[in-house]
């Protein structure tokens, strides 16, 4: 397996810009999730990865090898970029056993039989399938074939493996499924790969790394844990799952914290005050699992610490989904089952200024 670099991407379809001057970098056995809202390009970078789609400007570097570099004229073709996809699709050949489908890439490059048939079954039994090899696609089922899709992309020990919402079709079961299977692969081999999806928790459940993306731009690269716990700016925020965003002043800043009014005329704490000027607009980020709930009369020892009204109370099971209203603002709460806390009653809300993430942008 070989690593990954994109420079200066761009692709435009006419007058619209797909991609815009895109950089990214997967390390040799890296898992990089592209994750973003339909339309926002990350299928178009793939394909620009893949050689399925030339692009405007920008250079592709696999391992040491340019593939792409349209300033000089140099475009490798799909075939020849010893790269392996996987569909949404499956793109599992109907009239072809389990077996034939896997070894096709074999076939076409020249595999020696005898080598053919001991690669494919080594393949077959990595994703589980050695026993249907004689099948055919329409005997077994969407997830067994997309194990095949799997399969097919492995067998000729590509240099990097792109997946293009390979779990989109498969029902919840499957894709939770599917998703552990293709993680659990990636680290027993080592394969280099990009992931597409526009499912968020796909994504920070498979990744290694995670790209963000909207409008043809990468808005944050990182962890899941760092994505999802520091989001860089609100869009990153408000897309990685569930947030209360509260605009508000900096009234004082430190070097680890700023102190921010909002327009109800909360006063809270926040961390990542780098670059934070005092009278500036900015956001603040706060998780609904970061923020506890409390009786009025043992509230919780907190630096922001607010009385609120519960407005809505929903039971289910595990936690309890809260909205609190909290002067003029509002808020939605993660909380334990073990204490449930009735409509209208009167609370504190606490939250510490670690779970509280200052946004510029």
């Amino acid at each position: 397996m070989s690593s990954l670099t994109v420079a200066g991407l761009s692709k435009a379809f006419g007058d619209a810009r797909a991609v815009a001057d895109l950089d990214l970098k997967v390390g040799e056995g890296e898992m990089l999730v592209l994750v973003g809202p339909s339309g926002c390009g990350k299928t178009t970078t793939l394909r620009c990865i893949a050689g399925l789609e030339r692009p405007t400007a920008g250079r592709i570097t696999i391992g040491n090898r340019v593939v792409t570099e349209i300033d000089q004229g140099v475009f490798v073709p799909p075939e020849k970029r010893e790269i392996g996809m996987v569909f949404q699709s499956y793109a599992v050949w109907p009239h072809m056993t389990v077996y034939d489908n896997v070894a096709y890439p074999l076939k076409a490059i020249g595999v020696l039989r005898g080598e053919i048939h001991d690669r494919v079954m080594k393949t077959l039994r990595l994703v589980q399938l050695e026993t249907l090899a004689d099948r055919y696609s329409s005997q077994i089922s969407g997830g067994q074939q997309q194990r095949v899709a799997l399969a097919r992309s492995l067998v000729a020990e590509p240099k990097l493996l792109l997946f293009d919402e390979p779990l989109s079709n498969l029902d919840a079961n499957l894709r939770l499924q599917m998703r552990v299977e293709i993680k659990e692969l990636q680290k027993r081999l080592g394969f280099t790969s990009v992931y597409v999806t526009h499912d968020q928790t796909e994504a920070m459940a498979i990744a290694d790394r995670i790209a963000v993306m909207d409008r043809g731009m990468v808005r944050q690269v990182g962890s899941p844990r760092a994505i999802y716990d520091r989001p860089a700016n609100t869009f990153v925020a408000g897309f990685m799952g569930t947030t209360n965003l509260l605009e508000g002043s900096v009234q004082e800043v430190t070097d680890a914290e700023a102190v921010v009014r909002t327009s109800g005329g909360i006063t809270l704490r926040a961390i990542g005050a780098r670059g934070a000027a005092r009278g500036a607009t900015v956001h603040v980020s706060i998780r609904p699992e970061a923020l506890q709930l409390c009786p009025l009369e043992k509230p919780a020892a907190a630096a922001n610490v607010w009385p609120a009204t519960v407005a809505l109370s929903t039971f289910l099971g595990d936690s309890v989904l809260y909205r609190l209203e909290v002067a003029g603002h509002t808020f939605e709460v993660h909380g334990p089952s073990t204490e449930v806390f009735e409509v209208g009653s009167k609370v504190t809300l606490a939250v510490e200024p670690s779970r509280c993430t200052l946004l510029i942008e």
